[in-house]
């Protein structure tokens, strides 16, 4: 571009034409305002410079006046000269006046810093807000000029980009800002000293604003810019920061006002629902406020408009009315910036707009502006990507953006995901692989685009295919050293394997059944063991699964198994479990034999099948032996334990949890290496070596509390609770008491439900207060207690506590009919179980 710039004068060429053009036409203010169907306020701020010049008002004009041919486009020629505002000065030399200020900006303190730093030293001149219409690119841009004014002693100025700006508009409001007549002189008024720039709205003029600030590069070096737009410039060397929405507070964060407004957005909704609202929020409503707010996704315009809808709706109602439709969410288009509000005179007034048409803007319009921006397979990516449910990571884009023969469209989703957050329509958070997210607001549309296109059961269908594909991916970590980060893999995304689990159920049930076989671990470590078992069993019946490969039908068998133990329902699924563990044998699959094996032991423990139980405990050790597997090696010597403590042999048993120790730890299993400490804290409580206990205890609580295990945390602290006890040290065992009451109180509340049953303690605790009260000699409420404990234990897997609990109940009753009854009690345990007890536990009885 030459040197030449444009006309020299500012928008007050336009300002003494319109005066000149209705005095011509005999009119005062009020009559051409009158004529023209505007404001009165709208020509008087017009002709004093003090209102930018919008299209379809000086149409307006030009008709009121008469004008026609080359006269009006003299006219409008005239107006679209002044298209291009000048900001306001911050601190341009002895001639500048101060900015407005850019407003109490919320949660933006960090952007602001890192903005301003990066200003201080940045190597590039050019920085570029980008983000979605409405998350406050220009206020951060405000926010942060202010803060490094100081820094650029030449001045800091402000623009506002108009859809029909040339690169001759352009530099000819940055050098009326300036305080210079003409672009060209720019070179001389910034020398020496570093000034700033701030260009707002590229979006509507991007070619000509690139070319001016091209210009500029060369003819005034010292001058940076920030710019805002819904894209990056384009320039060489700029830096692209995307605005991302405000921070909104965690799914699981309590429901308590104090600590919801922590997190901006919540911050926000409730500063601009006071505008509308007096009352202070219910109680009721908090809840409502967190779900409002996360669904909003932390967007500054989206939280404005629904915080308006608080004059009449309470926050219940708006979330019901808006919850699943945000994308309708209007209201007027935002009120001008401070920087839209001057012009070149720099009178910062900001204009009378009552008489104009009102504007009204959706989040749809908003999110439209940008998705216009991408190209044809971009958008058609951005629709994929839209059936993710949360965090996504790299690889998890690029299986969904691949076709069935595994190429994907677009090419490289690096560029892809690039491209789509510098126009901030993804959020980056975090450091680790699951750390891209599409806006709410942008994955709603982009699913009702993918809609109206008729794409969105294929899209669906390729999501279930991707997460199936993950989760028989992670399962076999599941069960091994990876245990704690395959777990942890699965939680990230999790919304996604249930929507994809709900979906392909129904339209595509042989991918919903192989994603199902590959969860049951994760579902019974993170306590889903009766949902997850639900599932897999509505798969295995539906007759659409029939064909199935066997292998995950028999995976499936498996699975249904392992939860239907959890919740006292294994018997049940017997013929599942020995189904597939006939499937497995007849395709050599030595794995599913294993796994159907090691369930089958403990399934025909709990069914009184205990030849048949160990007889397959058995049958894996001799397998994983042969094979050199050493996790399954260690499984299968864990399981074995527990029929040497069924028939009183604590020494075998120490020796093979001796062998699970020494296994678990060669393969890295940390978890069953927690296990077999706490079982080998068990043998020594019951072989009266109480100080063991509670050393070896300990330590399998500090491993469990690790792996975030507390099922088992909580029959470890019983075992050391028990231990004190009958050590005779009483403090401490209270202390393991309070423990013990305090994760009961966390997991499982008092339902009407357990009180009936009386299981409002669980049977830990209450064997530690009857072993307490059998010790100071209060033998009635001891026997109180062992039935409580009892009565307890009858309900879980190991009949072995429900005959120790029966030994010290019989010790504890001193009426022979009484007595005899419990002894009747204990022999039938015994007998169900194939338990023999202990010499200690014979003398208790006796004595």
């Amino acid at each position: 571009m030459t040197p030449d710039h444009g006309p020299d004068q500012g928008s007050t060429a336009f300002d003494a034409l319109l005066r000149a053009k209705r005095l011509a036409a005999g009119l005062t203010q009020a009559e051409l305002a009158g004529r023209a169907g505007v404001g009165i306020r709208t020509v008087r701020d017009l002709e004093r410079g003090r209102s930018r010049p919008q299209r379809t008002t000086m149409e307006l004009l030009a008709k009121a006046l008469g004008l026609a041919g080359r006269e009006r486009a003299e006219f409008l020629g005239a107006a679209r000269g002044a298209s291009v505002e000048s900001g306001p000065v911050i601190s341009a030399g002895p001639a500048g006046v101060e900015l407005p200020p850019a407003g109490d900006l919320i949660g933006r303190d960090r952007d602001i810093s890192e903005l301003a730093a990066l200003l201080d030293g940045l190597d590039s001149r050019t920085v570029s807000l980008v983000g979605l219409a409405g998350v406050g690119k220009t206020g951060l841009a405000l926010a942060v000029a202010h803060r490094v004014s100081a820094a650029h002693p030449a001045g800091v100025a402000g623009i506002v980009v108009s859809d029909v700006s040339t690169p001759d508009d352009v530099l000819a409001a940055i050098a009326s800002v300036f305080g210079v007549g003409r672009a060209a002189d720019l070179a001389g008024r910034l020398a020496g000293a570093p000034a700033l720039l701030v260009v707002d709205a590229i979006e509507r003029a991007p070619d000509a604003v690139a070319v001016a600030l091209s210009w500029l590069a060369g003819a005034a070096p010292t001058l940076r810019v920030l710019a805002t737009g819904r894209h990056p410039i384009g320039l060489s060397g700029e830096r692209v920061w995307p605005v991302a929405p405000l921070e909104v507070p965690p799914a699981d964060v309590q429901a308590d006002l104090e600590a919801v407004v922590g997190y901006p957005a919540a911050t926000l909704f409730l500063a601009r629902l006071r505008q509308v609202r007096r009352e202070p929020l219910e109680p009721d409503e908090v809840g409502a406020l967190i779900g409002l707010v996360r669904r909003l996704g932390g967007l500054p315009l989206a939280l404005e408009l629904a915080a308006a809808r608080g004059r009449v709706l309470d926050l219940n109602e708006i979330l019901n009315r808006y919850g699943d439709r945000v994308l309708d969410l209007a209201g007027p288009a935002p009120a001008p910036s401070a920087t839209e509000a001057a012009t070149v005179s720099r009178a910062a007034v900001a204009p009378d707009t009552r008489s104009e048409p009102a504007v009204t803007v959706t989040l749809r319009d908003a999110v439209a502006a940008s998705y216009r921006l991408l190209e044809a397979d971009e958008r058609r990516a951005l629709r994929r990507l839209s059936a993710f449910r949360n965090r996504w990571s790299v690889d998890l884009a690029e299986s969904m953006l691949a076709d069935e023969t595994g190429q994907v469209a677009g090419g490289d989703p690096v560029e892809l995901l690039d491209r789509l957050i510098a126009l901030g329509l993804l959020s980056v958070r975090g450091s680790g692989p699951f750390r891209f997210r599409l806006l709410d607001v942008v994955r709603d549309f982009a699913t009702e685009r993918a809609a109206a296109n008729g794409e969105l059961g294929r899209i669906r269908r390729r999501h279930a295919v991707v997460f199936s594909a993950l989760a028989n991916r992670t399962a076999p970590e599941l069960a091994g050293g990876n245990f704690s980060a395959a777990v942890g893999r699965l939680d990230d995304v999790a919304s996604d394997l249930w929507a994809a689990l709900a979906y392909s159920a129904n339209d595509d049930p042989h991918t919903a059944l192989r994603l199902a076989a590959g969860l049951p671990r994760w579902w019974r470590f993170r306590g889903r063991d009766v949902p997850g078992r639900q599932w897999l069993r509505r798969l295995l019946d539906d007759p659409r699964t029939a064909d199935a490969d066997p292998i995950v039908r028999a995976w499936a068998g498996v699975g249904v198994g392992q939860l239907a133990v959890e919740h006292g329902g294994g018997a049940e699924e017997l013929p599942a479990v020995e189904a597939a563990l006939a499937e497995f044998q007849r395709a050599g699959d030595l794995t599913g034999e294993l796994s159907a094996r090691s369930l089958l032991c403990g399934l025909w423990m709990t069914t009184g099948g205990y030849d048949e139980a160990r007889r397959h405990g058995e049958a894996v050790l001799a397998l994983a032996s042969r094979a050199g597997r050493i996790r399954d090696m260690a499984v299968a010597q864990n399981n074995l334990t527990w029929h040497e403590i069924r028939l009183g042999d604590l020494r075998a048993a120490r020796r093979r949890l001796a062998a699970v120790d020494r296994l678990a730890a060669q393969c890295g299993e940390h978890r069953l290496r927690a296990l077999a400490r706490a079982n080998l804290a068990e043998v020594a409580r019951l072989d009266g070596r109480y100080a063991e206990a509670e050393v070896v205890g300990r330590r399998a609580i500090t491993a469990l509390a690790e792996l975030g295990d507390p099922g088992h945390r909580r029959r470890v602290l019983g075992t050391i609770g028990r231990a004190h006890a009958q050590a005779g040290q009483v403090e401490e065992a209270r202390a393991v008491l309070a423990e013990i009451r305090q994760l009961v109180a966390a997991s499982e509340p008092a339902t009407p439900e357990r009180l009936a049953l009386g299981r409002v303690e669980s049977g830990e605790a209450a064997s530690i207060e009857a072993v307490l009260a059998f010790n100071r000699g209060d033998k009635e409420s001891a026997a109180e207690w062992f039935n409580a404990a009892a009565q307890a234990y009858a309900g879980g897997h190991d009949l072995r506590d429900v005959a120790e609990a029966l030994v010290w109940l019989a010790a504890s009753t001193e009426e022979p009919e009484a007595r005899r009854a419990v002894v009747d009690w204990l022999t039938s345990v015994c007998k169900e179980g194939g338990i023999t007890l202990l010499p200690r536990e014979r003398a208790l009885i006796s004595g």
